[in-house]
């Protein structure tokens, strides 16, 4: 993500766990042993912890790998609004956090965010949003000078939830332990009252004899996801689902090892894992009726 020949008083924001936060460096080294380019940042918007109180806390420096920087986005001329299905980041407890306008509040002065690394929907006013922007190859994707891309460009398909008996779906389990995982299933039949027998695909019974049948709410359920694009390699920060214990659970990429190995953190369970390349797909949102595709998606298509 960053350059390693950043000076000292640059303004950064650093990456980490699903957010940007506004940073400047203060100090520039190498790492032990392993020759990488270490930076000493102090944070814009983090205070360090401290016993005083809150109002004796000093912003909080550390040490960062030279992948959780990209420079601070310069400021954009205005943008006359978003629409929905638009990529945004979101100002959000002190950091920039990707997200997708999700609803249209009136005007162009407020607008409704679901923000994927909390799986919530927020509100926020227009001045606490900016059009989602990546750092590639030194370079920003899309371009800045490219002022029609929030109504032009959008990473999205849209397609009509019609659930019918062999409708294949996926479907979330709304249990402790389950959260955040979808899994492959089929409509079976259709309830009243928006519920649906669905049969699992790969979730088998006590005693492996047949697979899992249950009824599900509408709202547990989602179309299978469109064929994504296959990608070389994911970058830090990537909003990803991986394949475990026959679901596809949602995280983010928080390691990138050796040999297409990635280490993938989980909000739900607050713990992180490795995956083979394989094992990964780019994460995408069913919102209102609309696949809204990862952002990563838009940047190899237009690379």
């Amino acid at each position: 993500m960053a350059d390693a020949s950043f000076d000292v008083g640059a303004k950064v924001e650093v990456s980490t766990r699903g957010a940007l936060f506004p940073a400047t460096i203060i100090g520039k080294g190498s790492g032990s042993g392993s020759g990488a380019t270490i930076f000493t940042v102090v944070y814009k918007t983090v205070k360090a912890k401290s016993k005083i109180g809150k109002k004796m806390r000093k912003a909080l420096q550390e040490e960062v790998d030279t992948a959780a920087l990209r420079p601070a986005p310069p400021r954009e001329r205005s943008v006359d609004g978003f629409e929905l299905g638009d990529e945004v980041d979101a100002f959000y407890s002190g950091g920039w956090r990707e997200g997708v306008i999700a609803q249209t509040m009136g005007g162009s002065s407020k607008f409704s965010v679901y923000l994927r690394f909390l799986k919530r929907q927020l509100d926020f006013e227009n001045s606490e949003l900016r059009l989602h922007r990546e750092w590639v190859n030194g370079k920003w994707v899309p371009p800045l000078e490219d002022m029609n891309v929030s109504v032009s460009k959008r990473a999205r398909a849209t397609k009509k939830l019609e659930l019918s008996e062999g409708t294949l779906v996926e479907v979330c389990i709304d249990e402790e332990g389950f959260r955040g995982s979808w899994y492959a299933a089929m409509v079976v039949k259709v309830k009243s009252k928006g519920k649906y027998l669905v049969r699992f695909k790969n979730l088998r019974t006590d005693g492996d004899k047949e697979y899992l049948k249950e009824v599900v709410d509408a709202q547990n359920i989602r179309p299978y996801p469109p064929e994504a694009i296959m990608v070389d390699g994911y970058n830090l920060n990537d909003q990803v689902d991986a394949l475990h214990n026959d679901g596809w659970w949602e995280g983010v990429i928080c390691k990138i090892l050796k040999g297409g190995r990635y280490k993938v953190y989980f909000k739900e369970s607050d713990e992180d894992m490795v995956f083979e390349h394989c094992d990964l797909r780019p994460h995408q949102d069913w919102i209102n009726e609309t696949w809204v595709m990862a952002s990563q998606l838009y940047i190899l298509t237009k690379l």
